[in-house]
Parts: C-alpha cells; structure tokens; sequence
C-alpha cells in the first residue's frame, strides 16, 4: 500500500458517509444490531475510511452469517480474511451485549 492510500485509508468518516454507514448496518436481527450499536456508541466518533470499508464487507453478510462472526463461532473466511475485517470483529466483539 502506498503513503497516498494509507493516509486516505486513515481518513476520518465524515458526518455524511458516517451516517450512510449507520443506515446500512441496520439489521433484521436484534442481537445483530445490539452489536451494531454498542459498536457506534463506542468508535464512531474515530471511525476510518478503512474501518467503514470492512464494516461494508460485513454488512453484506446474511443476518445469520454475521452473527456467527459477532459471536465467534465462525472465523471470517474468502474475502473477509482480511486484517482489517479481523480487527474490526474484534472491536465489535469488544462491545458484546449480554444475549
């Protein structure tokens, strides 16, 4: 990766796409959004571009895939195998809810 990408990676969410970024991660599963929103209560203040991005790649996830992820019983695999996907889980694992 290259200083220009690195730097644009580390860039801070702005408001407008910090709030587009909310309005996808809302999801059918209640357990799934307690994660979600434990999540933003705690980092979106600090939010990345490079964050937004893995929490986009979760998103596209079903409901009960993304559970098993928040979860931990399931490792992330193909093309969420990525450090940053890994390092975002463990910041929403962090926030876990009592289920």
């Amino acid at each position: 990766m290259n200083v220009t990408t690195t730097t644009t990676a580390e860039t801070l969410l702005d408001e407008r796409a910090l709030s587009k970024l909310r309005w996808r991660c809302r999801r059918g599963l209640l357990e799934n959004d307690l994660f979600i929103e434990r999540f933003f209560a705690r980092h979106e203040s600090g939010l990345t571009v490079r964050q937004a991005d893995a929490l986009g790649a979760l998103m596209d996830l079903s409901d009960n895939d993304l559970l098993d992820l928040l979860l931990g019983r399931k490792a992330p695999q193909g093309d969420l195998a990525r450090d940053d996907v890994t390092h975002l889980l463990g910041l929403l694992r962090a926030t876990r809810p009592t289920l």
